[in-house]
């Protein structure tokens, strides 16, 4: 509890220094959460566009009902698949008609439907790499009744390998940001450690131990840290509902994102506030 008092004392004492302190965690932080921001609704986008994976059986012309019938109860049990839809002859010609109005007088005079039913099957959450699919491919082209089997392999390929891209650069690129956040995060606190330093310096004549006076100072950091970290979270909070509302429609972050971001920058004020009054009680000894 005196800790903490000290530590609330000592904000008060210098609050033009802690203001800079916080405001320079809060900018450092602010960094990363728009680059958390950016990289969520990536990932939201490639999800969406994951979830439209499907893979399409067109089959022979004559294909009993029977057979369609047993067949699609045995693809449904495949573990990949979430759906199987049959699309028979007339609903093909239907959908294209609708689709393609351009070409609606070239259907409207067919004689003869030359579209093929087909399998349209959608798959699971978690079961959308290239790999599932393609095994899912594999076994409906074991089917003897099945013509071909389009999936878009090299789409789906494309969708996995921006998937890997944007995982390694959120990874490189958010490190990269937590680093810079570390350092400026440490200045700001050695600064209110250095304008302490004398206060540092009598407690050590008066006997006390090197921990009763970090004590406070990690206390400090910490709630310094918290301060910046929830700054940050006002103004990229700021940015999202201006982009949100004036240019294009984006996803908030989720809230264990928002609370992981939280305890981070308490953390790393308080790991700041620990190395630079370290750093200064080291200092003050030596002489």
């Amino acid at each position: 509890m005196r800790s903490l008092r000290d530590a609330a004392q000592g904000i008060r004492r210098a609050p033009l220094l802690s203001g800079l302190s916080i405001t320079a965690i809060g900018l450092s932080l602010f960094i990363i959460g728009m680059f958390a921001l950016t990289a969520h609704n990536i990932d939201e986008a490639l999800v969406g566009v994951e979830s439209r994976v499907e893979v399409v059986a067109y089959l022979e012309e004559g294909t009993s009902s029977e057979v369609v019938s047993v067949a699609t109860s045995e693809i449904e049990g495949f573990p990949e698949v979430e759906q199987v839809h049959f699309v028979s002859k007339v609903e093909a010609l239907y959908d294209a008609s609708r689709e393609l109005t351009e070409f609606s007088d070239v259907f409207s005079d067919l004689e003869v439907n030359p579209l093929p039913a087909s399998y349209e099957i959608k798959l699971r959450d978690g079961s959308r790499t290239p790999e599932d699919v393609e095994r899912v491919a594999e076994r409906l082209r074991g089917y003897e009744f099945v013509e071909e089997v389009r999936y878009g392999r090299e789409w789906v390929d494309k969708v996995y390998a921006l998937r890997r891209i944007a995982g390694g650069a959120a990874l490189a690129l958010g490190g990269s940001f937590a680093l810079g956040a570390i350092l400026l995060i440490g200045i700001a606190v050695r600064m209110a450690v250095l304008a302490r330093s004398r206060e540092i310096a009598i407690m050590q004549t008066v006997g006390a131990t090197d921990s009763y006076i970090r004590r406070p100072f990690l206390i400090e950091g910490l709630l310094t840290g918290l301060a910046g970290g929830l700054l940050a979270l006002g103004l990229t909070w700021l940015v999202y509902a201006a982009v949100d509302r004036t240019l294009l429609s984006l996803s908030w972050l989720p809230d264990l994102w928002i609370a992981l971001g939280l305890i981070l920058a308490a953390l790393l004020g308080v790991v700041a506030a620990g190395l630079a009054v370290r750093r200064e009680i080291r200092r003050i000894e030596a002489f």
